[in-house]
C-alpha cells in the first residue's frame, strides 16, 4: 500500500435488548441494507470519537462503550471495521436520522454469516480481541 492511497476505517455498536437480540438500521441510501448503528472514522478522529459521533447522529443518543471485541478487514470496502460492545443508557429511547427508515431488534441466527460472526464474537468476549477478513 503506498503512501498516497486511501484506506477506510469504521466503528460499529453491537447492542443488545433483554432478549439478547441485536440493534440494527436499515439505511436510507445505497441498497437500503439493514446494518449495526456506526459508521466511517473522519480526519482526526479516534475509534471511540467517531462511534460516539455515529450513534448520536443515527440513534439520537451516545452509548456506554463496554469493549472493543473485533478488527474485522472487508475486501469489497478496502477497510477495517472496529466493533465495540455497548449500551444504551437507561431511559434513552432511539431518534432516528434521515440516514436510516427503520430500525429493530432481531436474533443474531438471522443476520449474514459475516454480521453474524462479528456479533457472536463480539457477546462472547473473552479478553481478546479477535481478527478476521472476509
Amino acid at each position: 500500500m503506498a503512501f498516497e492511497d486511501k484506506f477506510r476505517l469504521s466503528s460499529h455498536a453491537v447492542i443488545t435488548n433483554a432478549r439478547g437480540e441485536v440493534l440494527l438500521l436499515k439505511a436510507s441510501y445505497g441498497d437500503k441494507s439493514w446494518g449495526l448503528p456506526g459508521g466511517a472514522l473522519e480526519p482526526g478522529e479516534t475509534i471511540h470519537e467517531a462511534l460516539e459521533r455515529e450513534c448520536i447522529e443515527e440513534i439520537g443518543c451516545g452509548v456506554s462503550v463496554k469493549y472493543l471485541s473485533g478488527v474485522y478487514y472487508h475486501s469489497a470496502y478496502n477497510s477495517q471495521a472496529f466493533i465495540f460492545r455497548c449500551e444504551i443508557p437507561h431511559g434513552s429511547g432511539i431518534q432516528l436520522s434521515s440516514e436510516h427508515t427503520e430500525y429493530k431488534y432481531a436474533p443474531v441466527e438471522a443476520m449474514s454469516a459475516v454480521q453474524r460472526r462479528r456479533i457472536n464474537e463480539c457477546l462472547a468476549y473473552n479478553g481478546s480481541v479477535a481478527s478476521a477478513k472476509f
